[in-house]
């Protein structure tokens, strides 16, 4: 199963990028986790956020392989115990689809992005910064596979 973290955002620091890349390596290749970035939309003085959030939903829809499942981060949507987790990724496995987990801009997804996805996932009720999302999903994900394996680094 390929999994795909298409997320808005580009030029995260360096300890976004270690942090990311140290759980991505650690998973097996039928098992893979892969970053796709995407620009953020313009933003700043006189911006039209609508605008952004639309043109950021335009590139992650179209970032999105058709037969993928889709899952949306979203802070209203469930939360999982790691337990719980892990069951849904070896359901997601044994589906036979890879997945797309969506990662919207500092001002969230846009809705069409939302009203396509299969699920919805919230990480925390918590306000998170978005760098800090793809460690902790790396992580996440990572730690779902472990337990799945019968690894105690669930624990």
């Amino acid at each position: 199963m390929r999994i795909r973290l298409i997320a808005v955002g580009s030029k995260m620091p360096g300890w976004v990028s270690e942090g990311y890349d140290e759980y991505v390596r650690r998973l097996p290749a039928d098992f893979r986790l892969e970053l796709v970035e995407l620009p953020m939309g313009h933003r700043g003085k006189g911006a039209d956020l609508a605008r952004a959030i639309r043109s950021e939903g335009d590139a992650m829809l179209a970032a999105i392989p058709k037969g993928d499942r889709v899952i949306a981060l979203t802070v209203d949507g469930r939360s999982w115990s790691t337990e719980q987790l892990a069951e849904q990724a070896e359901d997601w496995r044994m589906s036979g689809q890879n997945l797309c987990l969506l990662v919207g801009g500092p001002d969230g997804l846009d809705p069409r992005c939302v009203a396509c996805a299969d699920q919805k996932w919230s990480l925390s009720k918590l306000t998170l910064p978005h760098p800090l999302v793809r460690i902790l999903l790396a992580e996440q994900v990572y730690r779902a596979w472990t337990l799945l394996q019968g690894h105690p680094y669930h624990k």
